[in-house]
């Protein structure tokens, strides 16, 4: 090599000869009304690419080893199978109306709750072969299992009730009104908590008694409730009033509110412990640190596709995947909080607070 060269070959080869970058973790959002989803990098919230369906795209959850990612395009009537640690589209199978989805704890069933057809459909979790079809009224939205996993519950968003179904003997149990138009239930507990998105709160409802009390106020449209990682918090979304707060799962007191326009719907966390969720009338995402004090959200952070639904955050850096609770398999959709707090992974340092134009709202 000539030295007149050496000052443009320099770059180049230290490039060349420096480590491997670490691979940016992954944000996925499905945009329910544009037959789409969208990868994200969520260190700058910019697309990198889309991810074309059928029709309508809804909700998503990890198989039972968490090697691939599950979303249900309800209108299009198929689940496609994503690698989650690249976006790569594996398989797609034809399933009829999958709108909300769950893997029981054992990882033998798959149940799919058909909200336009009126269905509970229960699959071999390995073949997908259909074991049973229940028809237990109008709008299946919702669902969660006992952690024993012999159990299933649904939410029934026209029927204003949970139904609860016995997984081994396929027959429906019982019927309990919980409010007008319950949409998300987990079970925590001991006990199931219910958004009763016709109204403005959540419900708990014993699943040995049937007893139904109310749980805690947020807002109009009270709808989806999930368990942070580390088990210290649950975190709850009101579509109307457009509010995500910070519940106590102890008490189920609310601890915080934040005030968050365009409809907070689904929810994933990070590593760090920071709050991501899709903005529903806005086309966006939005992400809070809730270990802020001030705990001042960022809304607006990264646009995507029309009516942004599931969410799903998958950690990819070096030191993370292994020990970041929700990379287990089965935890991402929220129907399983876990039993007590774990400890914060080492691996997973604070990361800058994020800025924010608003403070936290005082619940009123």
């Amino acid at each position: 090599m000539r030295l007149r060269h050496l000052p443009f070959a320099l770059p180049v080869l230290a490039l060349l000869l420096a480590p491997a970058a670490a691979r940016a973790d992954l944000l996925f959002v499905l945009n329910s009304g544009e037959a789409s989803v969208s990868v994200l990098d969520p260190a700058t919230r910019q697309e990198l690419r889309r991810i074309p369906v059928l029709r309508e795209p809804h909700h998503l959850v990890l198989t039972p080893d968490g090697r691939e990612l599950v979303l249900g395009d309800s209108a299009g009537n198929e689940l496609i199978f994503l690698d989650p640690s690249t976006g790569e589209v594996r398989r797609r199978e034809r399933i009829s109306n999958p709108y909300h989805l769950e893997y029981s704890p054992d990882g033998r069933w798959l149940v799919i709750a058909s909200l336009r057809r009126d269905q509970v459909d229960i699959y071999d979790a390995a073949t997908l072969a259909l074991v049973h079809r229940f028809r237990p009224g109008d709008m299946p939205s919702h669902i969660a299992f006992s952690p024993d996993s012999r159990r299933v519950f649904v939410t029934m968003q026209g029927d204003r009730a949970v139904v609860a179904f016995d997984m081994e003997t396929r027959t429906q149990l019982w019927s309990a009104e919980v409010g007008p138009e319950p949409a998300g239930i987990i079970w925590h507990r001991g006990k199931l908590i219910i958004g009763v998105m016709g109204a403005d709160y959540f419900s708990v409802l014993d699943p040995e008694t049937r007893e139904v009390t109310r749980g805690f106020t947020l807002g109009r449209g009270a709808h989806t409730i999930f368990p942070a990682p580390d088990g210290r918090s649950l975190f709850a979304t009101s579509r109307v009033d457009s509010r995500l707060a910070e519940i106590d799962p102890d008490t189920l007191a609310v601890r915080r509110v934040w005030n968050i326009p365009g409809g907070p719907d689904c929810i994933t966390f990070d590593p760090e412990g920071r709050v991501w969720m899709t903005l529903r009338w806005q086309g966006r995402i939005a992400v809070v640190d809730p270990r802020d004090p001030n705990a001042q959200p960022q809304w607006q952070t990264g646009r995507v596709g029309r009516s942004p639904h599931g969410i799903f955050f998958k950690p990819r850096r070096d030191g993370v995947a292994g020990d970041f609770t929700w990379s287990m398999a089965g935890v991402t959709s929220g129907t399983r909080p876990l039993a007590a707090p774990l400890a914060v992974p080492p691996s997973a340092a604070r990361p800058p607070v994020l800025p924010g134009a608003a403070t936290p709202a005082a619940l009123r």
